[in-house]
């Protein structure tokens, strides 16, 4: 079963990889852009079409850098402090009345079947 998705997984990518080819063989006319103030870049269609991409996933990437830091902080200052102190409602109160170290509380299995979302 693991040989058959490690094919698979290769098949996929070799597949891409000759479409992706055959578009860069299709596509070597050579096509002018024409930027601002007169300027111009003059090169074949599938390196225009390349450099657009990777603008595109660099623009995408700059874009998700201030909510990917957000985040990131956000689980540094967890696992800084405890994680059972930044989800108090797990914590059982009883056991920190009784001076034992907190334990967090689970709903019980009924009949074999897990509590749904969470309750």
């Amino acid at each position: 079963m693991k040989q058959l998705a490690w094919l698979l997984k290769w098949t996929l990518k070799a597949a891409i990889f000759f479409t992706l080819f055959a578009f860069a063989l299709n596509n070597q006319q050579d096509v002018t852009v024409n930027f601002f103030f007169g300027r111009q870049w003059q090169a074949a269609m599938v390196l225009v079409v390349l450099a657009a991409f990777a603008a595109g996933v660099m623009i995408g990437v700059l874009g998700m850098v201030p909510r990917w830091w957000t985040q990131r902080q956000t689980a540094r200052r967890m696992k800084k402090n405890d994680s059972l102190t930044a989800y108090p409602e797990a914590v059982d109160p009883r056991a920190t009345q009784t001076g034992k170290p907190p334990e967090v509380v689970t709903a019980p299995i009924i009949d074999g079947v897990p509590p749904q979302h969470g309750v």
